[in-house]
């Protein structure tokens, strides 16, 4: 018989009542139990935002072998029109629109992903859906779409303006955001109220598809399916390398805690996942370089590459740098030095992340989802215990602290495309894909493995306990991002530019955007909560 425990029982284990009967439930060891609810739920609560830090710090890591991964070219041969002479040229092997919507958006949407998949496995067998997810995914549509945009619109240097140049394929993805949300409302409130069948669930997934192929479509400028809109020429280089340098002749690091890039003429790219930039790093990434050149070298390649990997966990165990011996306030100082404390068992479990020169970046892109994957597994686990011991709503959990925690990804790979990239596209097709991807993909798999388990199993569809509270959800959400997106038309017919402009005016929309995704938190919240 299938299981009919819904939400609120699962999360609560063997407590009926929230609030009134103690939570049986523990983390790690028996004794936990032992404790008073609000010290339990003080230290799930700290556990799960040490857990944050922990996904901010392997994004860095993601991003930039994600980075190697799209300038991947290959050698091609093609017919020079003028002369008929066979040239040999070097082209990029990802499409820009493509890598925008499948690397950055899939792979800074993962942690969320990961805990709505997790959550669904863990739920297989009852008949009705896992909160967490949904909840997680929706709210993290609000916090991608609101905060990342506050941030990015202030990150530009005061008066740079950074606009997005294939405005066609912004708008395609743009639609394909809205449209996910539109479907949403229509399979849980119209087309089967309250419950999901296989046939939903596998159209929520194939649209995936159907985004991708558009997307393309439109940056080809496919007749009949694309928009006939100009396009402003883009940077040969998806990330442009960096070039300041300091006084010792070596590349500034923006971004401390992630990989340095170096480049050689000829596009072979070396690196290191560092804490420092130091002329260590600089001296075995040029070996590296030189031995990639001679094929005859191998042995030479691979013990400089296991030489990088070695000084990875050296640094990882290092507290000071010269960036930190250079702070002369010792509060400062003090405040560092805890900071470089608590991330240094994060910095040493990522070390074991290769460095990113293997297979262009592929085998450091697989070992930093991996290791998202195992941060969402223990925080579902730490939403359970904190759900149980306080008795507060799951979903109102996943709309705040799970979507704020999981979209960190999201925030700082934005953050970083808004700073180093000369255009606005991927910073803003970030935002907009990863909401297509919460939903086709993050909501989509999960009620697909559900489905299925329900269907063949039962032959009974997938019931959504709290179909009602997330309907109302995403009309706020409607509402909330209308306002967002045409204060971002506004600025583009005023200032000729999405992201930057005059201080004042970017603080002003920052300012506007957090407004708007208080509204959508708290109104969620008091509706999923009964209060509204």
């Amino acid at each position: 018989m299938p299981h009919l425990n819904n939400t609120s029982e699962n999360v609560l284990g063997s407590s009926n009542t929230i609030g009134h009967e103690k939570c049986g439930l523990y983390l790690l060891f028996k004794w936990e139990t032992g404790l008073g609810d609000g010290s339990r739920g003080f230290l799930y609560s700290m556990a799960l935002a040490y857990c944050f830090i922990g996904l901010s710090a392997i994004t860095g890591c993601f991003f930039r072998s994600m980075e190697n991964v799209v300038k991947h070219t290959r050698l091609v041969e093609e017919i020079d029109p003028c002369t008929n002479a066979k040239v040999r040229k070097h082209k990029k092997v990802w499409n820009y629109a493509i890598a925008d919507i499948t690397l950055l958006a899939f792979g800074t949407s993962f942690p969320q992903i990961s805990l709505a998949t997790i959550d669904a496995i863990r739920n297989n067998g009852n008949l009705y859906a896992g909160g967490l997810g949904p909840g997680t995914l929706v709210g993290s549509a609000a916090f991608d779409l609101f905060p990342i945009h506050a941030v990015c619109v202030v990150v530009p240097k005061a008066g740079e303006l950074k606009k997005i140049s294939d405005i066609g394929v912004w708008l395609v993805e743009l639609v394909w955001s809205f449209w996910a949300y539109i479907w949403l409302y229509i399979i849980l409130e119209v087309w089967t109220p309250d419950v999901i069948t296989l046939l939903e669930a596998l159209l929520t997934v194939l649209q995936y598809g159907l985004l991708l192929t558009h997307a393309y479509a439109q940056d080809k400028r496919w007749p009949y399916v694309s928009l006939p809109l100009p396009r402003s020429e883009r940077p040969e280089e998806w990330v442009p390398p960096e070039t300041s340098t300091n006084r010792d002749g070596n590349r500034n690091n923006k971004y401390p805690g992630i990989l340095e890039v170096n480049e050689n003429r000829d596009g072979n790219h070396a690196g290191v996942l560092s804490i420092r930039s130091g002329a260590t790093y600089q001296k075995l990434s040029d070996t590296i370089e030189s031995s990639e050149q001679s094929s005859e070298d191998i042995v030479t390649y691979n013990e400089n590459f296991l030489t990088i990997w070695k000084q990875q966990f050296v640094d990882a165990l290092m507290f000071s740098n010269s960036e930190s011996r250079k702070v002369n306030n010792t509060w400062l100082w003090l405040a560092k030095a805890l900071l470089q404390f608590l991330f240094a068992p994060w910095r040493f479990l990522f070390a074991f992340v290769p460095p990113y020169q293997i297979a262009h970046g592929w085998v450091a892109f697989i070992f930093a989802l991996t290791f998202i994957s195992g941060i969402a597994y223990i925080v579902t686990k730490l939403t359970d215990m904190i759900s149980c011991v306080t008795g507060i709503d799951p979903y109102v959990i996943a709309f705040t602290a799970l979507a704020a925690g999981t979209s960190w990804p999201d925030l700082v790979a934005s953050k970083i495309a808004a700073e180093r990239q000369i255009t606005a596209d991927s910073a803003i097709a970030n935002i907009t894909c990863s909401n297509s991807v919460n939903i086709y993909v993050g909501i989509g798999v999960p009620w697909l493995i559900n489905t299925s388990y329900n269907f063949f199993a039962y032959n009974e569809p997938l019931r959504i306990e709290n179909a009602e509270g997330l309907s109302f959800s995403l009309l706020v959400f409607f509402a909330t991002s209308a306002g967002c997106i045409g204060v971002l038309v506004f600025r583009r017919i005023t200032l000729g530019a999405e992201l930057g402009g005059p201080r004042f005016w970017a603080w002003i929309t920052s300012v506007y955007f957090m407004l708007l995704w208080l509204i959508f938190v708290v109104l969620s919240s008091l509706r999923v909560s009964g209060i509204i």
